[in-house]
């Protein structure tokens, strides 16, 4: 086989070569045909290639690939800041756009400094912001995104999040917030202090919920002393967790909200949210992006909110998730070897006792059952299932089957 051109920095959990996609399944170049519970990270909510995403792509790239937001506006810009107005949380009614998650996320910790005047960031433990060094920084899931790059930003404190495997889930509340106490005590002082960032649900730290309580408490401590609230909804946003962003689970409203990966059903497009009055405090020309606003990204983007937002859809999302949920909580039953299931919507994870196993049981429904999923966490235990959130209640039942097989042959 010829040596590839292509850099081997990738990680990869599969080596097939696919080249083509349709609703929750891919097919490869050889014809074989793949169940993909990966959705490309959580990013093709709509299911690959939807025919209303596909069509909105067509038209717009006919009209204008590339509108610089420096030189002009295009006609599309406007139109999906008032659709994201209406769908986020609370106040939020002024919206950046980049390309990427860890895009928006340096932006975001960018506009907190400048609103705040202030130096620090808090992230929490477990947590992924990206792989920029600022956002590398920020980013305590696994060290390989790490290694190898100090030095990285300073003024980033890290604060413990609950343990998902802790039974008494309000002692261990009670904990992480009285470590977030500690870090402005000792670490960094409110006064310097410009956000605390946090996923809703945490992503390539293992697909874990912030329990009740928790995000409620370090959004009234960030009220208390003037520190933002941001929440990192780049996985977790658009319908993954069953509702249109993961906090809406909670009673906060964040000051900062960050979107990316299902946003535009794969095409590369991510959005800043904040309110008004913040994005006042943000010099004009201190921030901005070559590619920031794509016409065609926000084609895709808003043929993607016009389904996620369609009568039931919302419904339908809670509805698989509940029946993956109940089918992986059987298996857990039936061969005790899985530690807890776990998720909201469709964003769900089934934590196994080993990580030889966990991985033994991708390959098995890889291999053998040609559906493709993926592990996470540090420690290599759990393993994850983010389908498009179109996925069919027999394509759930489909994978349910392979995953019921894979655990009994991963196990002798």
């Amino acid at each position: 086989m010829a040596e590839s051109n292509l850099s081997r920095v990738w990680f990869s959990v599969t080596d097939l070569e696919v080249e083509s996609g349709s609703g929750s399944w891919v097919t490869t170049t050889s014809g074989e045909r793949y169940l993909d519970f990966t959705s490309g990270i959580a990013v093709t909510s709509t299911g690959h290639a939807h025919p209303g995403v596909v069509e909105a792509i067509s038209r717009q790239a006919s009209r204008f690939i590339h509108a610089q937001a420096n030189c002009y506006r295009h006609d599309l810009m406007e139109p999906l800041a008032a659709r994201l107005a209406s769908i986020t949380p609370g106040p939020i009614d002024r919206f950046f756009f980049a390309n990427s998650g860890a895009e928006i996320t340096e932006a975001a910790v960018k506009l907190a400094k400048q609103a705040t005047g202030r130096t620090n960031i808090i992230v929490f433990k477990g947590s992924f912001h990206g792989r920029t060094h600022m956002t590398m920084a920020m980013t305590t899931s696994k060290s390989i995104y790490r290694a190898g790059h100090e030095p990285l930003p300073a003024g980033v404190c890290v604060s413990p999040c609950p343990d998902p495997l802790v039974e008494d889930t309000e002692s261990e509340v009670e904990r992480a917030l009285a470590g977030f106490d500690d870090v402005l005590k000792t670490i960094s002082a409110p006064g310097e202090t410009a956000a605390a960032i946090i996923e809703p649900v945490l992503g390539e730290g293992g697909y874990i919920p912030a329990p009740p309580g928790f995000l409620e408490g370090i959004a009234r401590r960030c009220r208390e002393h003037g520190i933002l609230f941001i929440a990192d909804e780049v996985q977790c946003g658009f319908a993954r967790t069953g509702k249109m962003f993961a906090v809406e689970h909670y009673d906060v409203e964040p000051d900062i909200i960050c979107m990316a990966k299902g946003i535009a059903s794969g095409f590369p497009f991510a959005a800043l949210g904040t309110r008004g009055e913040l994005d006042d405090r943000w010099p004009t020309g201190s921030h901005g992006g070559t590619y920031g606003g794509n016409p065609i990204g926000c084609a895709a983007a808003l043929a993607t909110i016009d389904i996620l937002t369609a009568d039931g859809f919302l419904a339908h999302v809670v509805a698989r998730g509940e029946q993956l949920r109940a089918g992986l909580t059987r298996i857990q039953r039936d061969s005790g070897v899985i530690r807890q299931v776990r998720g909201l919507g469709l964003m769900v994870a089934a934590e196994f006792t080993t990580a030889v196993l966990a991985d033994a049981v991708r390959r098995h429904c890889l291999d053998e059952g040609r559906l493709i999923t993926m592990t996470a966490g540090a420690a290599g235990t759990t393993l994850r299932f983010m389908p498009p959130l179109t996925v069919s209640a027999e394509e759930i039942d489909t994978a349910l089957g392979i995953l019921g097989s894979a655990v009994s042959k991963a196990r002798t």
